[in-house]
This record gives C-alpha cells, sequence and structure tokens, in this order.
C-alpha cells in the first residue's frame, strides 16, 4: 500500500503538476488597448457647461432687476 501512495505521489508531483504550470505559462499576452478619441464627447459637454452657464447668468441677472 505504501509503495502504490508513493507511486501516486511521484505521478501526481512530476507528471501532472507540469501540466498545469505549462497552460498557464503559455497563454497569449493581452491585446493592447486601443486609442479613444475624447474630442467628440467632450466638445459637446464643454458646449453644454457654457449653454448652462450663460442661462444661469440672464436668470440671475433678470432676478436682480426685478427686486
Amino acid at each position: 500500500m505504501k509503495k502504490f501512495l508513493y507511486i501516486l505521489t511521484f505521478f501526481v508531483i512530476f507528471v501532472l503538476a507540469p501540466v498545469f504550470v505549462q497552460t498557464t505559462i503559455a497563454q497569449p499576452p493581452p491585446p493592447t488597448p486601443e486609442a479613444i478619441p475624447i474630442d467628440g464627447g467632450l466638445s459637446l459637454l464643454l458646449a453644454a457647461g457654457v449653454g448652462y452657464a450663460a442661462k444661469k447668468l440672464y436668470s440671475s441677472k433678470k432676478s436682480n432687476e426685478n427686486t
């Protein structure tokens, strides 16, 4: 029985373990990330901010004239 356990342990350590190690090492590297353009969305966000600020200034001036 002990001889069987020694053979089984040898088999697991020296035969099966390298198989699992090789599968993790042999994976290809991840792809390089692509450049993401931010100009389109950023300019729309900037235009919306300018419009919102102009509306707030206009309503603030109108509110000050009434009081």
